[in-house]
């Protein structure tokens, strides 16, 4: 109950700020505009609208998590209202569980907003609805949850400035982690080489949510890849949120 008091009040602010409905309305416009890019550009023009406006939705949805993420904890903390809503008996834990299920519930929302404008934009050049098209949503929507658990951790020990410049290197060194494996064939042993396997086995692999080349291209995806990403992402996000406990409960606010 008290997590839930929480993220509902999480979900009031958050859906009230300009900066989401800023986003909204860019990531509206990105996708929109993908239908004239793909009268411009040589090829299938229904795959360049489904590949441009999944792009979109990824990367406005990671937007919103990041700046909106990294700014909930120390809000509380600069306005001083963490004092009166920790005299109270709510557990710190709590306090930040309930910050993640608020802007996930916002984030949500969010999503579904950009989904519905996507699907209605990509209805109207294939004239029939594109269920699969969901799937690759869902994933993003996954990834989002990563990425929120991830803004919500550095909001618990940094300013939110800083908070969304590692928030957004995660986001973009995940999206490039898959080259270390091939780096990692390739350097001699040594240093270097067990340097690249560790930070290859602890930076995220947000790879493993983009399915979008394959759903656009109708390419065969095996059942069990689905369930491993899934597995990922939760397990990933949870990691991420018990360090933003342990963080945050280490931290004094005397």
């Amino acid at each position: 109950m008290k997590i839930r008091a929480i993220a509902l009040n999480t979900f009031k602010e958050t859906i009230r700020d300009r900066i989401l409905y800023l986003l909204l309305f860019f990531a509206a416009i990105f996708i929109i505009f993908s239908r004239l890019l793909a009268l411009l550009t040589v090829g299938d023009r229904v795959k360049i609208i489904k590949d441009v406006g999944l792009s979109s939705l990824s990367l406005f949805g990671a937007l919103m998590a990041i700046l909106m993420g990294t700014g909930l904890v120390y809000k509380e903390i600069d306005k001083k209202t963490i004092y009166t809503l920790l005299s109270k008996p709510i557990h710190r834990y709590q306090f930040v569980l309930g910050k993640f299920f608020g802007l996930v519930l916002t984030l949500f929302l969010m999503l579904l907003s950009m989904s519905l404008i996507y699907l209605i934009v990509v209805f109207l050049h294939t004239f029939q609805i594109e269920w699969k098209m969901l799937i690759a949503i869902f994933f993003i929507f996954v990834e989002l949850l990563l990425i929120t658990s991830v803004a919500i951790l550095f909001s618990c020990f940094s300013t939110p400035i800083l908070s969304s410049i590692f928030s957004l290197s995660f986001y973009l060194i995940g999206h490039v982690s898959w080259g270390l494996e091939t780096l990692i064939q390739k350097i001699q042993p040594g240093f270097g080489k067990t340097l690249a396997q560790i930070l290859y086995t602890f930076l995220p692999d947000l790879e493993n949510f983009n399915f979008k080349t394959e759903i656009v291209h109708n390419l065969p995806i095996p059942s069990n890849v689905y369930f491993f990403s899934i597995l990922y992402g939760i397990f990933y996000a949870l990691f991420m949120l018990v360090l933003a406990m342990l963080v945050f409960r280490r931290r004094d606010f005397i």
